[in-house]
């Protein structure tokens, strides 16, 4: 059990565990890397200056100690690191993916004690949050971002092999009320009952290239994707959440949260590996966010206030100033000789069967339960 002094500055809870990846692309293994959305939504935050205490658990034999030293995982000396085997293979934008090796789930009792959290994300992908831990999340949470995949996958004992169930045989449902924003893919949504989860909490949906969806009880809006030169979509998904989640708890509305979210998601396919921010861009990001601030507590108390403050030509202008700070910095940096993102020729030059430190591969659409929803 964790203690922690009640004087501690308040701040974020990202629990999830890291895991190990190794990617295949065309039968071929094509890089072992740090995985776990914990990994990637740590560099967003940490970029955007939220403090945080992780709590992830890896194996003894955990690979990455380097590459996560500002937050530690719990070594655990009988588990393993979780291991994923995700399977590309050419014009299938699916990938195929197994849970190898598990590590112990993540109990309530190894969650901080004695201190409150301003915000929490529940971010976990091999099965390690449990309904209690989430419940426990809740509790010492003021508001609690939830990535679903977490409560819907499910494990073949024989292969490992990821599939889906539905979010009301998941045993988190009675949960629902209680959170604050349940964010999921276009490809988990049908197994939430979109209609009927956003009776309860704020649902935002995730479409890669088109953008987001977010749903509030009383109506719904999409925000708008930013182009990108797609290199790799690994991580996509988890640094759109990262945005989001930070966006919310700097005091912007849901609307210009969202398109902060879609924003990092853009960042992240175009670049091969961690997420690389240049300093300049990111205190461009935060001026912006700064202007378009509107409350100093996150989020709204009346949930179902969401659309009604969505004014679309101001949206607009953040969608705009954060696209003229991409393209000053990307000239800037062509100007110098330097390359601000990954290209298609900078990555085919690029051999990848090498450890990459803090990528993930866990946003890709997974089969179903016997392929239904």
């Amino acid at each position: 059990m964790v203690t922690e002094s009640t004087t501690t500055p308040r701040r974020g809870l990202l629990v999830g565990n890291y895991c190990h990846d190794v990617l295949h692309r065309h039968g071929r293994v094509s890089a072992e890397t740090l995985g776990g959305a914990a990994s990637f939504i740590s560099v967003i935050l940490d970029a955007l200056s939220l403090p945080f205490h992780t709590v992830s658990k890896v194996g003894p034999e955990f690979a990455y100690a380097a590459a996560t030293s500002l937050h530690p995982p719990l070594t655990i000396p009988t588990s393993r690191t979780t291991l994923f085997h995700a399977h590309f293979s050419s014009g299938n934008p699916d990938r195929l993916l197994n849970r190898v090796v598990s590590c112990d789930t993540i109990r309530p009792e190894d969650l901080p004690v004695q201190t409150r959290f301003a915000f929490g994300l529940a971010v976990g992908v091999g099965g390690e949050i449990l309904p209690e831990t989430l419940e426990k999340m809740l509790e010492i949470c003021d508001i609690v971002f939830v990535d679903v995949q977490g409560l819907i996958r499910r494990f073949s004992p024989s292969d490992g092999r990821v599939s889906h169930v539905a979010l009301s045989e998941s045993g988190f449902l009675h949960l629902l009320p209680r959170v604050a924003f349940l964010k999921a893919s276009a490809d988990e949504a049908p197994f939430i009952d979109v209609e009927e989860a956003r009776r309860w909490c704020c649902v935002v949906v995730t479409h890669g290239k088109d953008g987001c969806e977010v749903f509030c009880e009383n109506g719904a809006f999409r925000a708008a994707p930013f182009k990108a030169d797609q290199v790799d979509p690994t991580g996509a998904g988890d640094c759109f959440l990262g945005g989001f989640a930070a966006g919310i708890v700097r005091g912007l509305s849901v609307p210009d949260a969202a398109l902060l979210g879609n924003f990092f998601g853009s960042l992240a396919v175009a670049q091969v590996g961690p997420l690389k921010l240049d300093s300049t861009l990111l205190q461009m990001i935060k001026d912006e966010m700064q202007k378009r601030k509107v409350q100093d507590i996150p989020f709204l108390e009346s949930r179902d206030e969401c659309p009604g403050i969505w004014k679309p030509h101001e949206q607009d202008q953040f969608h705009s100033s954060l696209v003229t700070a991409k393209d000053i910095i990307t000239c800037q940096s062509q100007e110098s000789g330097q390359v601000l993102l990954t290209s298609h020729k900078v990555l085919e030059q690029t051999n990848l069967k090498a450890r990459l430190p803090l990528n993930s591969v866990c946003e890709e659409s997974v089969p179903s339960v016997d392929g239904k929803p």
